[in-house]
C-alpha cells in the first residue's frame, strides 16, 4: 500500500471522527427551527457578514460549553471541518476571530432565549411527571471565579479579605430550574459582596418565573417571612 494513501486514509477517519462528535451543527439547526428562529431573528444584534456570525458563534459557544475538550482552539478546528464536509470555503482556523465573535454576544439574548427554550420545554412535560400534578421549582445559588482582568474586577471586585493581587473576582450565580424536566427556566447575576447582591435578592429578581399553585423548592436559607410572603 502507497504510504500516501495511508495517510490520506488516517486523516480521513479523523476527520470523519471529529464530524460524529460536533454538536454545534445540532445547536444551529434548533436555533434556526420553526420553534426559535423567529425568536432568535428577533434578538440579533446588528452585525456585519462574518466568518463567524451571531447563531453561528452561539452555536459553536454552546458546544464548546459541553465539549469534553472546552478550548476555543477544538471548537475552531471543529466549526472548520464542518465548513470543508459542507463544501464550504475554507476559513483561518486561528481563535482570535472566534473569541472576538463571541465576546459580542450579548448577554440579554442569551438569557432570553435561555428563558424562552425552558417555557418550551416546561410545555411539554407530561403532567405524571409533576408532583400532585403542580411543577416544583428548584432555586439554588453558587459563586464562580472570573478572569482576572480589570473589567471584572471592576465589576465584580474579589472578597475584601483577600489582599490585593492574590484574588481572583467573583460572581454570584442563582438559577431557577424544573424538576420534572431539568430546563433551566432563568438565572441572574450580581457581585458577590455590597448591599443587595445576596441569593435573595437575586431571586426576587426572577419573581415572575413563578406561576400560581407553582411549588418553590431551595435551602433554609430561602425561607424568610419576606420572600414567602411575596
Amino acid at each position: 500500500m502507497h504510504t500516501n494513501y495511508s495517510a490520506v486514509k488516517h486523516q480521513q477517519i479523523q476527520i470523519s471522527t471529529h464530524h460524529s462528535k460536533l454538536n454545534a451543527l445540532s445547536f444551529f439547526n434548533q436555533l434556526t427551527s420553526d420553534q426559535l428562529l423567529e425568536r432568535v431573528e428577533s434578538l440579533l444584534p446588528d452585525h456585519r457578514e462574518r466568518t463567524f456570525p451571531p447563531t453561528e458563534t452561539l452555536s459553536l459557544f454552546l458546544s464548546q460549553a459541553i465539549n469534553e475538550d472546552r478550548s476555543c482552539r477544538n471548537v475552531v478546528n471543529q466549526s472548520s471541518i464542518a465548513r470543508l464536509i459542507g463544501g464550504l470555503p475554507k476559513c483561518s482556523i486561528a481563535t482570535g476571530g472566534y473569541c472576538k465573535a463571541r465576546a459580542r454576544l450579548p448577554v440579554d439574548m442569551i438569557r432570553t432565549l435561555t428563558r424562552f427554550t425552558g417555557e418550551l420545554i416546561d410545555q411539554k412535560v407530561c403532567n405524571k411527571w409533576r408532583w400532585q400534578g403542580r411543577r416544583v421549582r428548584i432555586v439554588d445559588g453558587t459563586t464562580v471565579t472570573l478572569p482576572d482582568t480589570p473589567e471584572n474586577q471592576k465589576r465584580y471586585p474579589q472578597l475584601k479579605a483577600q489582599k490585593p493581587g492574590l484574588g481572583f473576582p467573583m460572581c454570584r450565580l442563582v438559577g431557577i430550574t424544573c424538576l420534572s424536566s431539568g430546563a433551566l427556566l432563568d438565572s441572574a447575576m450580581c457581585p458577590v459582596s455590597g448591599k443587595g447582591n445576596d441569593e435573595q435578592s437575586l431571586l426576587r429578581t426572577m419573581i415572575k418565573t413563578f406561576k400560581n399553585n407553582d411549588i418553590l423548592l431551595g435551602d433554609a436559607f430561602y425561607a424568610t417571612y419576606f420572600l414567602i410572603a411575596e
